[in-house]
């Protein structure tokens, strides 16, 4: 989903067609919703697609709220979609979004706990891992499936992929009216 979208308004530029997205009268947020939305359906398919192979190919217990974890997933898919507009509108092409956009998912898996056990990294990746939003979406994903945690119980792992959602969502609006630089 990072890379998707850290294509959007790269795309845009290298077609010449930011000046006339720029001259509408839509705000910069309306345009990012509108580049993220249609995405947010791609990633509740890929949600879906990897809760169904879980069950049935790797007979994962699903003990918890699979409602539940949809919502959340919104929170986690918002997340990455928001970096990758930040990605966006930081690169001036498209290989360089893609290679932001690596860069970024690359630390997100070594460090989230999803390769490695996450107490067992060193202090300074456990500190980087904790601002990534992957792992505490694998902590909310492991809580609800697994041990049928509820909203209570999540909610520590709930407010750091929502400062992360916030703070790329605000990066990406002030740098969009930008990109023309």
């Amino acid at each position: 989903m990072v890379i998707i979208t850290a294509l959007a308004i790269t795309r845009e530029r290298e077609r010449g067609t930011m000046e006339n997205l720029l001259a509408t009268p839509v705000r910069p947020l309306e345009v990012i919703a509108g580049k993220i939305l249609p995405y947010v359906g791609v990633g509740y398919v890929q949600v879906t697609l990897i809760l169904i192979a879980a069950k049935l190919l790797f007979g994962v217990p699903m003990v918890g709220s699979i409602a539940l974890l949809y919502c959340i997933a919104l929170l986690f898919i918002a997340a990455n979609l928001c970096m990758g507009i930040t990605f966006s509108t930081l690169a001036k092409n498209q290989l360089q979004a893609m290679q932001m956009a690596f860069f970024f998912f690359l630390p997100s898996i070594l460090l989230s706990g999803f390769m490695f056990p996450f107490r067992g990294m060193p202090v300074w990746a456990q500190w980087i891992g904790s601002c990534l939003p992957l792992t505490h979406f694998l902590r909310v994903v492991r809580g609800i499936l697994l041990k049928g945690n509820g909203v209570a119980e999540i909610a520590p792992d709930l407010w750091p992929i929502a400062v992360f959602l916030l703070v790329m969502l605000a990066i990406g609006v002030k740098r969009y009216r930008q990109t023309l630089d």
